[in-house]
């Protein structure tokens, strides 16, 4: 097969047909639906190529986007049975990496079957490295094993925290899901659950916040953390409560102003620090260094679209990236190992650490218990 041969193009709608029939021969389970490649054609949220030979549509790559991160992730491809063994697949990652690089991202994670040597010497050639398994990942219950290749090279070691990523159970406890991360790491006798979750949560809530149940304060979150053993110090560049802007019902307001007051007393009594200013990403590094593990509040709109306050874990570093364990996967095709160490890059950072028009930045760093 020479180069002319084969034509590598962003998929069309009329492509439909043919990927489902494609999808068809080369999947017995795990197999894209009609709705889903439609939904994935239109989506701008990816990048979508399909291979060509002689006019017939003989493979696919699909790569999709994690809004906010330089995260890139191999979600399907496939290749005609007939047409294996020429050079086709690797010649549709070669393409989709390079479409994720000049879209500015740093990574391109992949999902394979563990059984599927062929496929795992393919990306081990390619340079992928395996980071991860997921246990009865597919429909017929195998394992997957999870590989990344660094897509855009720096000359960088990445630090990590080695952290136990911990999904939050309800929409309004990320801030004790990115805490009990936190305090697993840095203890092996603290026991994370969902009833301490949602007890952390009711030490460290503001009550009242738009129209559902308050996020977590950070005040709260580090008296909740101080009664549990650990040291923390907390960030925060605005003074006066909190979300209070929130609310419209004037009782509310009143409610969480109550709530600010009292955590900020009882953080001053319990000699905690509150630094009346913004961390900056020097700050976080020191902390990574010193073996303690910051909690950041992001705004999600760079994310989801939507402008809510939302904890994680600051879990690594290195010279592009402050990478994080975001404790809510997004709904769809996002996964738990997806949620780990999330790229953001230094210069998206202090944009995505900012929240509401007052521009709120605050941080809680947690250190191991004496």
């Amino acid at each position: 097969m020479s180069k002319e041969q084969l034509a590598i193009r962003d998929v069309q709608p009329d492509d439909l047909d043919a990927l489902l029939e494609l999808e068809n021969r080369a999947f017995a389970t795990d197999r894209l639906s009609r709705r889903s490649m439609r939904h994935w054609i239109k989506n701008e949220g990816c990048d979508f190529l399909v291979a060509l030979l002689a006019d017939q549509l003989v493979g696919y790559i699909l790569i999709i986007y994690h809004r906010g991160t330089r995260l890139a992730r191999m979600y399907s491809i496939a290749v005609d049975e007939s047409q294996r063994g020429k050079g086709i697949a690797r010649k549709l990652i070669t393409a989709g990496e390079q479409h994720a690089s000049e879209g500015g991202h740093f990574f391109l994670r992949l999902e394979v079957g563990a059984e599927n040597h062929a496929a795992i010497r393919l990306y081990e050639s390619l340079g992928y490295q395996s980071f991860g398994i997921y246990h009865d990942y597919y429909e017929d219950h195998t394992d997957a094993i999870r590989m990344q290749k660094r897509i855009r090279r720096f000359k960088a070691t990445a630090q990590h925290t080695g952290m136990t990523w911990i999904r939050q159970t309800t929409p309004f406890t990320c801030g004790p899901a990115a805490l009990m991360m936190a305090m697993q790491a840095l203890s092996d006798s603290y026991i994370p659950s969902q009833e301490e979750e949602i007890r952390l949560w009711r030490e460290a809530t503001t009550i009242f916040m738009t129209s559902g149940h308050g996020g977590c304060h950070p005040v709260g979150l580090a008296l909740a953390a101080r009664a549990r053993g650990f040291d923390v110090e907390v960030w925060l560049n605005k003074k006066g409560p909190l979300f209070v802007d929130s609310v419209r019902d004037a009782n509310k307001k009143r409610v969480i102003e109550l709530v600010h007051q009292d955590y900020v007393q009882a953080a001053r009594q319990r000699q905690i620090p509150l630094h009346p200013t913004s961390v900056t990403q020097v700050e976080l590094v020191r902390a990574l260094d010193a073996g303690k593990i910051p909690l950041i509040l992001i705004s999600t709109f760079r994310m989801d679209g939507k402008k809510s306050p939302h904890w994680v874990a600051v879990s690594g570093y290195d010279e592009d990236c402050l990478y994080v364990h975001d404790p809510d996967p997004s709904e769809g095709s996002q996964s738990a190992l997806d949620c780990q160490y999330l790229p953001i890059a230094r210069e998206d950072f202090d944009k995505i650490s900012l929240f509401g028009q007052s521009r709120l930045r605050t941080c809680v760093i947690v250190s191991a218990p004496h």
